[in-house]
C-alpha cells in the first residue's frame, strides 16, 4: 500500500511521504510485470498474418501508402489550395528552365538534358513523394559529382569539331554514362527501400550535410570560372581537383575572352542584387522576381542580334531539339566503373532530399516517411534514366521558393512541369544563341544559401565543440581533397567522435541529498553525502568491448581495487576463516570459549566496517546496452569484489541489459535478489541488512 501525504509550507514548497515495499527486479516483475513471455510468438504470428492477409481494404491501404497521391488528392481543398499551388508551381517552373540548363553544364552534358531532368522526376515525385513542399529536379552538388564521373569515363578532347557527327557521338556517350549513374542510383534506392534502410540517412548528420554542401559550393564556383572567362580547358577530377582547376585557370588568364568576361560581369551585376532583393523582401513579394529567366531571354536576344558567337567567338548553347526524348538505354556496361561514385551520389541526394522534406514538414505540421522517400526518388531516377536524364534530388533554391510562394501540396509539381513541358515542345530551340557564360553565372549565384551556412559556425561552436569540429573537418576534406573522399572522411570522423564519447564516458560516485531519494554526482553536488559503507557508482554510457578497459580502470580507481590489495585482502580473509574453524574445533573439543580470538575478530570486523567499503552499488540507468565483453567484465568485477569482502548490487537496469547480464551467467556470481528497481531501494536494503534485517519498507521523502 502507498500512502502519500502533502504538506504545504510558507514558501509554497511541498513534501511528499511515500511508504512502499522495497522492490528487487524479480519482486517488481511478479507484482507489475505482464505475462507476455509465452504469448510473444503468438502476437508475432498474428502480426505477420495480419500484414499478409489479402483483402480489398488491405490493398487500398497499401496503394495509399505506396502511391500517396491517392491519399492526399481526394482530400484536396480546391478553393483554398489551388491558387497557391498554381502560383508556386509556375514560379518554380520558370526557375527550372535556366537552372536545368545551367546544372547540365556541371554534369558535363548538353543543356537540353537538364530540361529533361527538370521534367520527368518532378512528375514522378508528385505521385510517390510525401513532401508537400519539396521541389525536385537538378541539384548543383549532385550534378557536380555526376559530372566528375562523366569526365573520368568520357573526357573532353582538346580539339573537336562541334558541327560534326563526332560531337553528336561524344554527347551521346556522355549522357549515356550520366543516365547510367541515375539508373544505378535509382536501383540502389529501391533496394534500400526493400530493406527499409531509410534510417541510414541519419548517418549524414546536419553538420556534415551543411559543411559538405558549403564546401561543394566552392567546387561548383571554381569549375564555372573557365566558362565565365571564356577559357577552353579540360576538367580536372580526383583529389586536389579544386586547386588543379585554379592553377589551370591562373595559367590561362592571358587567353581570357573579354566578351565572355564582360557578359559574366553584367550578368553577376544583375543577378546578385535582384536575388538579394528577393531574399530580403520575400515576405512582401507575392512571388520572387524571375531574374534568371529574364537574364536568359535578354542574353539570348542580345547574342542573336549582335552575332556574338561569330564576332567574338563566345561559346553558346547551340541546338536544342524540340519535343520529347526517345527512350534510350543507359550505358549498362559502365556499372562496375561508376558503382563507388554512385553510392556516394545516392547518399548525398537522398540525405539532402529527406533533410529538406523534414524541415518543411516540421514547419507546417505534417510527417515525412523516409522509406517512402526512398521509393519516390528511386522510381524517379530509375524511370527518368531511360529518357536521357541524369541523377536528380530535392533542390535547396527551388524548394525554398516553392514554400515562400505559397505552395500547399505536391500538386504544385504539376504546374512546374507544365512550364518545362512548354519549353521542351515549343520554346527550347529559341535558346540556340544563349551564351554558356550566362548559365555559369546562374550556377554561381544559385549557391548563395550554401555559402551563407558559414553563419551557423559561431552558434555551433557555442552549442557543441565536437559538432563544430565535424563541420570543419568535413569542409576542409571536401575542399582540399575531393567531394566524394571528403564526404567519406566527414562521415568516418563523425562516427569516430561518437565512438570516442562512448569510450570515455564518465564514471562518477553518487551521493544522496539529505532526506530525499535523489542521488547525484558528488563532484558537482557538494551538499550531497556519501552513504556510509556503500559506494554508489554510475557510468554514463554503454559498456562494450571498446570501453571495457576504461570502465574497469575507473571502477578499480574509485574502489581502490589494486591487485596487491585484492591479494592481501583475500589472504587476510582466508586466514580469518581458518582461525575461525580452528577456534570452533578447540571450543568443541575443550568446551572453552576462545575469548582472545573473539575480541580479535570483533576488532577486525569493526575496522573493516569503519574504514572500507562493504557494498558497491552500480547505477545502470545510463547504460544503454552491454555486449558479451561488458557482461564478462561485470562478472569479473563481482569476483574481485567478493575476494575483498565487498557485495555487489545493481539498480535501474533496462530490460536488454538485464537480459544479457543474466544470459552471460552473472547470477552465478551474485545474488539475483541484489538487483533493484531504483538506487534508493538498494540503499535501503543494504542499510536494513546491517541494522534491521526484519524490515522491508522504504520511506521516501520528496
Amino acid at each position: 500500500m502507498v500512502i502519500i501525504n502533502y504538506h504545504n509550507t510558507d514558501d509554497m514548497s511541498a513534501s511528499v511521504a511515500v511508504y512502499r515495499n522495497i522492490y528487487t527486479e524479480d519482486r517488481f516483475k511478479q507484482a507489475f510485470g505482464s505475462e507476455d513471455s509465452t504469448n510473444g510468438s503468438l502476437r508475432l504470428r498474428e502480426r505477420l498474418t495480419g500484414r499478409c492477409r489479402c483483402s480489398r481494404r488491405a490493398w487500398l491501404h497499401l496503394l495509399r501508402d505506396r502511391v500517396p497521391i491517392f491519399s492526399w488528392l481526394p482530400r484536396y481543398r480546391l478553393k483554398k489550395w489551388i491558387l497557391g499551388d498554381t502560383v508556386a508551381g509556375l514560379t518554380v517552373g520558370v526557375l527550372h528552365i535556366p537552372q536545368g540548363m545551367a546544372f547540365a553544364l556541371l554534369t558535363s552534358v548538353a543543356p537540353i538534358f537538364g530540361l529533361y531532368t527538370s521534367f520527368f522526376p518532378v512528375v514522378l515525385y508528385m505521385f510517390f513523394g510525401t513532401g508537400r513542399h519539396v521541389s525536385t529536379g537538378t541539384f548543383a552538388v549532385v550534378s557536380l559529382m555526376t559530372g566528375s564521373v562523366v569526365e573520368q569515363l568520357v573526357p573532353t578532347p582538346l580539339e573537336m569539331n562541334s558541327s560534326s557527327s563526332q560531337a553528336d557521338e561524344f554527347e551521346a556517350q556522355r549522357i549515356a554514362v550520366a543516365s547510367a549513374v541515375a539508373l544505378l542510383s535509382g536501383i540502389i534506392m529501391l533496394c534500400m527501400f526493400g530493406l527499409q534502410l531509410g534510417f541510414l540517412s541519419t548517418y549524414l548528420s546536419e553538420p556534415i550535410v551543411k559543411a559538405f554542401t558549403s564546401a561543394a559550393a566552392f567546387h561548383v564556383t571554381v569549375s564555372q570560372l573557365q566558362s565565365m572567362l571564356g577559357l577552353r580547358l579540360s576538367r580536372h577530377t580526383g583529389t586536389f581537383s579544386l586547386f588543379k582547376t585554379l592553377a589551370s585557370v591562373m595559367e590561362n588568364l592571358p587567353h581570357t575572352n573579354m566578351a565572355e568576361l564582360l557578359i559574366s560581369l553584367v550578368c553577376l551585376a544583375v543577378l546578385v542584387p535582384v536575388k538579394e532583393i528577393n531574399m530580403r523582401y520575400k515576405q512582401r513579394l507575392r512571388t520572387p522576381i524571375p531574374v534568371e529567366i529574364l537574364t536568359v531571354i535578354l542574353a539570348t536576344v542580345v547574342a542573336y542580334a549582335s552575332s556574338l558567337d561569330s564576332a567574338y567567338s563566345i561559346e553558346i548553347v547551340g541546338h536544342i531539339p524540340a519535343g520529347f526524348p526517345r527512350p534510350r538505354m543507359p550505358a549498362l556496361n559502365a556499372f562496375p566503373e561508376i558503382a563507388g561514385d554512385t553510392i556516394a551520389i545516392t547518399f548525398v541526394g537522398y540525405a539532402v532530399s529527406v533533410s529538406l522534406a523534414m524541415i518543411y514538414a516540421d514547419k507546417h505540421g505534417y510527417s515525412i516517411h523516409p522509406n517512402q522517400e526512398l521509393l519516390a526518388h528511386g522510381i524517379s531516377n530509375t524511370v527518368s534514366s531511360f529518357f536521357t536524364c541524369f541523377p536528380s534530388s530535392a533542390t535547396l533554391a527551388t524548394t525554398n521558393i516553392l514554400e515562400s510562394a505559397g505552395g500547399y501540396t505536391q500538386l504544385s509539381g504539376l504546374f512546374a512541369s507544365l512550364v518545362v513541358l512548354i519549353v521542351l515542345l515549343l520554346i527550347g530551340p529559341l535558346f540556340y544563341f544563349l551564351p554558356k557564360a550566362v548559365l555559369a553565372c546562374i550556377n554561381v549565384t544559385s549557391l548563395r544559401q550554401m555559402f551563407l551556412q558559414f553563419q551557423d559556425l559561431p552558434e555551433l561552436w557555442r552549442i557543441s565543440k565536437i559538432d563544430f569540429m565535424v563541420w570543419v573537418v568535413t569542409w576542409l576534406s571536401v575542399v582540399v581533397l575531393n567531394v566524394d573522399l571528403g564526404l567519406a572522411i566527414g562521415v568516418v570522423f563523425s562516427m569516430m567522435t561518437v565512438i570516442c564519447r562512448t569510450q570515455r564516458a564518465g564514471c562518477s560516485v553518487l551521493g544522496r541529498a539529505s532526506n530525499t531519494e535523489i542521488y547525484r554526482p558528488l563532484e558537482k553536488h557538494r551538499k550531497c553525502y556519501e552513504v556510509p559503507g556503500v559506494k554508489i557508482l554510475t557510468y554514463n554510457g554503454p559498456i562494450y568491448y571498446g570501453n571495457r578497459s576504461f570502465f574497469r580502470e575507473e571502477i578499480s580507481r574509485l574502489l581502490g581495487l589494486t591487485p596487491e590489495k585484492i591479494r592481501s585482502q583475500e589472504k587476510a580473509r582466508k586466514a580469518l576463516e581458518k582461525r575461525e574453524r580452528e577456534a570452533t574445533i578447540n571450543t568443541v573439543d575443550r568446551g572453552i570459549a576462545n575469548t582472545l580470538f573473539s575480541s580479535e575478530n570483533e576488532i577486525f570486523k569493526s575496522e573493516t566496517s569503519e574504514n572500507d567499503v562493504q557494498a558497491v552499488l552500480i547505477d545502470c540507468s545510463s547504460v544503454t546496452f552491454v555486449d558479451v565483453a561488458g557482461a564478462r567484465l561485470f562478472t569479473q568485477t563481482c569476483t574481485e569484489c567478493q575476494k575483498v569482502g565487498i557485495c555487489v548490487y545493481l539498480a535501474n537496469c533496462n530490460e536488454s541489459v538485464l537480459k544479457i547480464l543474466t544470459s552471460s551467467g552473472l547470477m552465478n556470481y551474485m545474488n539475483p535478489q541484489h538487483i533493484f528497481v531504483t538506487v534508493h531501494d538498494a540503499v535501503m536494503y543494504i542499510q536494513q541488512q546491517t541494522e534491521k534485517p526484519s524490515e522491508s519498507t522504504t520511506t521516501v521523502w520528496v
